[in-house]
C-alpha cells in the first residue's frame, strides 16, 4: 500500500512539473507576440552560392544566449539545410517553419560555443545577428561537418554591409 501511495504522489508531482512547464512556454508566447511574423522567402530566389548541412539550434535575443525566442518554434532545435542566396540566408528545418533572414536584416556573423541548451567545441556555432520585427535576435546553426564552419562564415560574412551598422562589428571568426 505504500508502494502504490509513493508511485500515484511521484505521478502527480511529474504532471504538475510538466503542467507548470507548459504554462510557461505559453505564457512565453504570449509575451513575445511583438516579434510579428517570420519575414517571407522571395518566391523565386536565386541560385545557392552556398547549401550547409547541419542542425538548427535556436533563436534567442540578441545578446541573451539563454532567452529563446518561443514564435514561429523558432526555440526548437531541428535538423536544417542552410542555404546562402543573394537575397538572404534560408534554413529549412525539419519539422518546423522554413527561416528566411533577409540579407538587409542581417547585421553580423560570429562562433559562439553555445546558446540556449546546446553547448558544444569552442566557436563550434555558427551565429547570425539580424533584425526581426524591429527586435535584434541571434540564430545559431551548427554544421554537420566541422570542415564547413569556415568556409560558411565566410560566405555569411560577404552578405553583411561593408560599414558596420549602428556599431555592430564584422566577424568573420
Amino acid at each position: 500500500m505504500e508502494r502504490v501511495t509513493a508511485v500515484l504522489l511521484s505521478v502527480c508531482v511529474i504532471a504538475a512539473l510538466l503542467a507548470l512547464v507548459g504554462l510557461g512556454w505559453r505564457a512565453r508566447l504570449k509575451r513575445q507576440q511583438q516579434f510579428g511574423e517570420l519575414p517571407p522567402a522571395p518566391a523565386v530566389l536565386s541560385p545557392a552560392s552556398l547549401l550547409v548541412e547541419g542542425q538548427y539550434v535556436v533563436t534567442t535575443t540578441e545578446g541573451d544566449w539563454l532567452d529563446r525566442i518561443a514564435v514561429h518554434s523558432l526555440g526548437v532545435k531541428s535538423n536544417a539545410a542552410l542555404s546562402i542566396h543573394a537575397q538572404g540566408v534560408l534554413l529549412r528545418r525539419t519539422g518546423a517553419r522554413d527561416v528566411f533572414i533577409p540579407v538587409g536584416a542581417l547585421n553580423r556573423v560570429r562562433t559562439e560555443s553555445g546558446m540556449a541548451g546546446k553547448f558544444v567545441e569552442k566557436e563550434g556555432l555558427v551565429v547570425l545577428s539580424w533584425g526581426l520585427a524591429g527586435h535584434g535576435v541571434d540564430t545559431a546553426f551548427r554544421t554537420r561537418h566541422a570542415a564547413e564552419k569556415a568556409p560558411l562564415v565566410e560566405a555569411l560574412a560577404e552578405l553583411l554591409p561593408t560599414e558596420p551598422r549602428n556599431g555592430d562589428i564584422k566577424d568573420r571568426q
